[in-house]
């Protein structure tokens, strides 16, 4: 039997990176997978299958969000699995971003979670395994130049983890996070094109990991889907580090 067979799961964020990664892993253990994400028109991806379907959601609208649950229900019977994963980075230190851009991360980051999980509740409440995992990021707990408001953002995804974790471990619905490094994401590429020299800016991330390199898509989705699993019945509140040693090693 495969762990996550009869289960649903709904990724945001999943038509690229992480997000996409993480989708294909949880179809792979058995789960029916509803990618959501902004990417899509409003009537959905063309790539529907029975065991994935793609779903129009902008996180930061609470109508398309409650929407794009609900064709979840109504596609798959329920929801057993949330993947907050949707998310935006930003580059300057405290005085390069004005009010707007402070709005516009965490609207994403944090306040997203909090709508799509809301929406997603009344269905995680009614499965027999229940499990929400948050993609946070080692700026949670690790300064890093050039950040302020992503590592804002990532620090407050922490802390909700945390809470939330606390508010539903009663309705048996666990919460957990995972903590990536510097991963090989879209975004990433979009970092070091705007770079004066790629080359050197791609070995600058890589140098600052422990482990030398940047961590895959593939290695966040598999402590997202241990995370998600009924296998891992016991574990809640969790914030997983997957950042080649970034937070916990000194090795200079």
């Amino acid at each position: 039997m495969i762990e996550l067979d009869g289960l649903v799961a709904a990724v945001t964020g999943g038509a690229s990176g992480i997000g996409a990664a993480t989708v294909e892993l949880l179809r792979k253990r058995g789960a029916r997978v509803a990618v959501l994400d902004r990417a899509f028109g409003p009537g959905g991806g063309a790539a529907d299958r029975p065991d994935r379907i793609e779903v129009a959601c902008d996180v930061t609208d609470d109508a398309t969000v409650r929407a794009a649950i609900a064709r979840v229900g109504a596609a798959f019977g329920g929801l057993d699995i949330l993947v907050n994963n949707a998310g935006i980075g930003s580059i300057g230190d405290i005085s390069d971003n004005d009010d707007a851009e402070w709005q516009r991360v965490l609207d994403v980051n944090v306040v997203g979670i909090a709508r799509v999980t809301r929406a997603a509740l009344p269905h995680l409440r009614a499965s027999a395994h229940p499990a929400i995992v948050n993609t946070c990021s080692v700026v949670a707990s690790v300064g890093v130049p050039q950040r302020a408001v992503y590592s804002a953002s990532k620090g407050a995804v922490a802390a909700l983890t945390l809470a939330m974790a606390a508010d539903h471990v009663r309705e048996g619905i666990r919460v957990n996070a995972v903590l990536p490094g510097t991963a090989d994401t879209p975004w990433i590429g979009r970092l070091l094109d705007q770079a004066p020299d790629p080359v050197a800016a791609l070995a600058a991330l890589r140098a600052r990991q422990p482990m030398g390199r940047l961590v895959t898509a593939d290695e966040v989705a598999h402590a997202i889907a241990y995370l998600a699993s009924p296998l891992s019945a016991s574990t809640t509140g969790t914030l997983l580090a997957v950042d080649g040693g970034m937070a916990g090693l000194r090795v200079g």
